[in-house]
């Protein structure tokens, strides 16, 4: 008899530790390299290293999630690259660690950008994403000569028809009207600027590319090579179009987010995730092509000139952002900010129909969510906590 209390009792004490470890955070931020995720360690908005929470399946090189004490907001390094990026995020999309059914995500991370858009250290917000780097290639000096680029839409013989051969990640589309709060959120922060971007910015002879920066909306474009050059340039914002029917903004180039944003619609079909609270927001670290009179590949290996700054406006602008969930979660973003666009995939896998692609293979009613589970949404408390968040 004594020994089953102490069982029972020992029993319960060990369901409080378990549900007091669940973290639910309002916001995460996801960064890929070492310099991103350094910009938010010691910022005074708030200390990200007041916890450190180890994972399975994260990066060799970044093990570890950090969070408040309270667990309001969290940073996951996922490593560079789409196979580490999908790979990390996932991992933190199962683990019993956390509770993010109601969490913001915000992607936070340096880009190319295209100085017909944008220019060096200007923040992007970005509503649609494409993985351009999702089709045939045939060596430029192989192609046909009536193609303008050897890159050729899967499961077709031309280079502007719309793929035929579809995988699923090829387009996400993320909630605008969310988009639009973060833009307003990003636009009362001051930016960081430096003269080497500067000098390079007055090479080009576009305004975008001369002007300060700024906060834009505008697109995105995944791929695992870092390409560089007008005309991979402009086959990329060609594609870009074509597969979002014309609605896309091409402007930022990155190796990760198609990625990230794969293991988060999955995770929001296993009703871990909600794919309508993402932000992916991307910063103008070098231009996609060269100024006139230099080469691209002395664009490459000499035009990374604006790195400091946009890594430096991966936080100012960021927790703007962050700080305006935080600020007004009670009377906004608790309940959610309702989409008022389709959001998700090109394959219509959490229901509706996108406005791109051949539409929903599940007539619109989404793919089979996973069944209904009680989701710990007990949050983690720490007395040692410095601020309420």
């Amino acid at each position: 008899m004594l020994a089953a209390s102490f069982f029972q009792c020992f029993s319960a004490l060990l369901l409080v530790q378990i549900v007091q470890a669940v973290i639910s955070p309002k916001a995460f931020i996801i960064s890929y390299f070492n310099e991103e995720r350094d910009v938010w360690l010691g910022i005074p908005e708030f200390n990200l290293l007041e916890q450190n929470i180890t994972l399975p399946g994260l990066s060799m090189e970044f093990p570890s999630v950090h969070c408040t004490g309270v667990g309001s907001v969290c940073l996951i390094t996922v490593g560079e690259g789409e196979i580490n990026a999908a790979s990390s995020t996932l991992a933190l999309v199962l683990s019993s660690e956390f509770n993010l059914t109601q969490t913001y995500f915000l992607l936070a991370g340096v880009a190319g950008i295209s100085p017909e858009v944008g220019t060096l250290a200007s923040v992007t917000f970005a509503q649609f994403a494409v993985q351009v780097g999702l089709q045939y290639e045939i060596d430029a000096r192989e192609k046909p000569s009536n193609f303008s680029t050897g890159f050729v839409p899967q499961g077709t013989t031309s280079i502007d028809s719309y793929p035929e051969f579809i995988y699923g990640t090829e387009v996400f589309q993320l909630n605008d009207a969310l988009r639009q709060r973060a833009i307003a959120f990003a636009k009362t922060a001051s930016l960081n600027d430096t003269q080497e971007a500067q000098d390079y910015r007055k090479l080009y002879t576009n305004a975008s590319a001369q002007a300060i920066p700024s906060i834009i909306g505008c697109d995105t474009a995944t791929s695992d090579n870092w390409w560089t050059g007008e005309l991979l340039g402009r086959a990329f914002e060609s594609f870009t179009k074509l597969v979002t029917n014309g609605t896309a903004t091409y402007c930022t180039t990155q190796q990760e987010d198609n990625a990230v944003l794969e293991a988060l619609l999955r995770g929001n079909i296993a009703r871990r995730t909600d794919f309508s609270r993402i932000m992916l927001m991307r910063t103008g670290s070098d231009f996609d092509r060269p100024p006139p009179g230099r080469s691209a590949a002395d664009n490459l290996f000499n035009g990374y000139k604006g790195g400091d700054p946009a890594i430096a406006n991966l936080h100012l602008a960021g927790v703007k952002v962050i700080e305006g969930i935080l600020q007004e979660w009670n009377n906004t973003f608790s309940a959610g900010v309702s989409a008022q666009n389709y959001i998700g995939d090109v394959l219509g896998s959490l229901g509706g129909a996108p406005s791109f692609g051949p539409g929903s293979i599940f007539d619109g009613k989404g793919a089979p969510a996973a069944p209904e589970v009680i989701v710990n949404t007990t949050a983690v408390t720490s007395s040692a906590a410095r601020n309420t968040w």
